[in-house]
């Protein structure tokens, strides 16, 4: 197989890894392609819940044909045992020929010894095809696996002067409904979606994803260092909608407050406080060990300044409406501390496109 026909094949496979972003936590959203003679005889993504995995699913769909084939797989096939046999004695038992891989998988339990395993049952193995990519793609996990927290993506919906309401409080609707459904969207493609205390007692949010059909919907975070929410408001009625944790300092939260949340079935997850904000520190590295990889903070200011001023923020998705608020306007972020321009936290434009009347941006960490 040419080196073009790899790259375009890995392509595929990243793309098919992607339809399982935001579903299949702790677990990595992986995409596999089986090529038989030049024809795509087995494709497989990562199922919601994490199982089966991509070469399960692939291997599946191609049967007798995945004799001899090459897999080409996003991620290194895991080699441990878990709730499933490894997906590299998987490949082994169905014969494929050849497997080209992205990235190796940084997991203690594979790290190289699913590559060990094919290259042992005398399988030849290609390493490092569209690995950038891949290591895009598949950040969220990566993250968690390397630095123990998710990969965070913080959005800003504001006016081109960066206002997220007018002084008196209006904001809906600062962007228009294309924006905003591609925002649902973004929700579905984390794991979980992030507000403050100060967002969840002013605007009592759902946090749903909707529009979107019938879909699983992410974990809905609320870091309130007091855990004092509105209480039989539409956050408290839609607890069964989707999972709802709550971050929060167990040593300034009153009693009736855990067991009414703990009573409507709501996880609380205590977090050590940072002054008057919860460590956001130590709020990622909780919800690392709890499994996510990939958190979606819609804000508030409080919440997105401490994050991007500790340098957690990886992606930051910005929504310019094509209207000015003017500086009595409420602001996107809150205070960040910065005495000078090498302070500020710097970030590379990745993407940029009309959604509707409004623009939206992404850009990376620098």
């Amino acid at each position: 197989m040419s080196a073009e026909a790899d790259g375009r094949y890995m392509r595929l496979a990243l793309a098919l890894g992607a339809r399982g972003l935001g579903g299949c936590w702790p677990n990595p959203a992986v995409g596999c392609v089986l090529v038989k003679d030049g024809r795509i005889v087995g494709r497989g993504w990562t199922q919601p819940g994490g199982r089966p995995h991509a070469e399960v699913r692939a291997l599946a769909q191609a049967g007798a044909a995945a004799r001899g084939a090459t897999a080409y797989v996003s991620l290194e096939p895991c080699a441990h045992h878990g709730k499933t046999p490894p997906c590299a004695e998987a490949l082994v038992a169905a014969g494929v020929a050849r497997v080209v891989t992205a990235l190796e998988d940084p997991d203690p339990r594979v790290a190289g010894r699913g590559h060990a395993l094919l290259r042992a049952a005398g399988i030849a193995v290609t390493e490092g095809i569209e690995a950038a990519a891949a290591e895009r793609g598949h950040r969220g996990f990566l993250t968690r696996v390397r630095q123990g927290r998710p990969m965070m993506t913080l959005k800003l919906a504001a006016s081109l002067d960066g206002r997220i309401a007018t002084a008196s409080g209006e904001s809906q609707w600062i962007t228009g409904p294309e924006a905003r459904r591609r925002v649902h969207a973004l929700r579905l493609a984390h794991d979980a979606v992030l507000v403050g205390g100060g967002t969840a007692r002013a605007d009592d949010p759902q946090l749903t994803v909707r529009g979107l059909g019938d879909v699983a919907q992410p974990v809905r975070l609320i870091a309130a260092r007091r855990l004092d929410l509105p209480q039989g408001g539409r956050l408290a009625e839609s607890v069964a909608a989707g999972p709802l944790w709550l971050l929060h300092d167990p040593g300034q939260t009153k009693q009736v407050a855990s067991d009414y949340w703990q009573g409507l079935g709501a996880r609380l997850i205590p977090v050590a406080a940072e002054g008057r904000q919860l460590d956001p520190a130590a709020m990622l590295a909780a919800l690392g060990a709890a499994g996510l990889t990939r958190v979606f903070c819609e804000g508030g200011g409080a919440l997105g300044a401490s994050l991007l001023a500790a340098g957690l923020v990886d992606e930051l998705v910005v929504i310019a409406a094509g209207l000015a608020l003017g500086a009595e306007g409420r602001p996107a972020l809150g205070a960040l501390g910065i005495g000078a321009l090498a302070e500020a936290p710097r970030f590379r434009l990745v993407e940029s496109a009309p959604a509707g009347g409004d623009v939206m941006m992404r850009w990376e960490a620098a």
